[in-house]
């Protein structure tokens, strides 16, 4: 499957359904956004069933702001609707493929065990200070 580009109208359709997609924010005028492109294409051709989406910040400054995109390329994944990795700069080939597969691996029952643990260790603050 090619990339998909998204905008802040189908944005949240996506992540909503799709179990995993990444999402490549760039621009036109990004020299390093522009040679990640195709090898962003190229692993997303041996993930099939994994949803590789595109935000161009420039058309998309809403979203870009929505997430405080600062430096681009600027690589998010959401799994399961939660995010689960936001780094900027390009990644070689090698990582990105590598990175797609631990995503692939994420044991999501962990990670919203994690959430909850730390959100619940926020509500106990907050019951202090009452």
């Amino acid at each position: 499957m090619a990339t998909t580009e998204l905008t802040k109208d189908t944005f949240e359709d996506t992540v909503m359904n799709n179990d995993i997609v990444l999402i490549d924010f760039w621009a036109d005028w990004c020299g390093p956004c522009r040679a990640f492109a195709p090898v962003y294409e190229k692993v997303s051709e041996s993930h099939p069933d994994i949803v590789f989406a595109k935000v161009d910040t420039q058309a998309e400054q809403e979203l870009a702001a929505h997430f405080n995109i600062r430096s681009i390329p600027t690589l998010m994944v959401f799994k399961e609707q939660i995010g689960v990795f936001s780094q900027p700069g390009a990644l070689p080939e090698d990582a990105l493929a590598d990175l797609v597969d631990q995503v692939n691996n994420l044991d999501m029952d962990e990670v919203r065990k994690e959430i909850e643990s730390s959100e619940h260790s926020h509500d106990t603050e907050h019951e202090h200070s009452h």
